[in-house]
């Protein structure tokens, strides 16, 4: 393959790759809710069946997993280093490659100096645990 080719199918390999692990996270995701909802309603028919009686939907299925997460003070500490890290190595890996280009590390680096600012600014009233 010529080089063109090659320059053609990173980019369309990409976005195909983008949607596909975006369709799978969505199918595991709903897979991962369908099972809970059969196995709790298993459950409340053994339960109807004795005369028990049935527990209530726990508000967890009502959720989305990964918005209901509280974020760490911790997090921005982690974030911030790592884009920052980020935007080094973009930096320096553009000024060897493409002089003039290499200035869009920083957006990145900018990013992760805010998160570093934020941690130290917003230090939590009381000790994490």
């Amino acid at each position: 393959m010529d080089t063109e080719k090659i320059a053609l199918l990173i980019p369309l390999l990409s976005i195909f790759m983008g949607i596909g692990l975006a369709m799978l996270a969505i199918f595991l995701d709903f897979r991962k809710k369908r099972d809970m909802f059969a196995m709790h309603h298993k459950e409340r028919l053994a339960a109807i069946e004795k005369g028990m009686d049935v527990p209530p939907l726990p508000p967890e299925f009502f959720r989305d997993g990964r918005a209901c997460r509280s974020r760490v003070h911790s997090d921005f500490l982690r974030r911030g280093l790592v884009l920052l890290f980020v935007g080094a190595a973009i930096c320096a890996a553009l000024y060897r490659v493409q002089r003039e280009n290499y200035l869009w590390g920083l957006v990145p680096a900018a990013v992760g100096a805010a998160q570093l600012l934020y941690y130290y600014l917003a230090r939590p009233k009381t000790p994490e645990a």
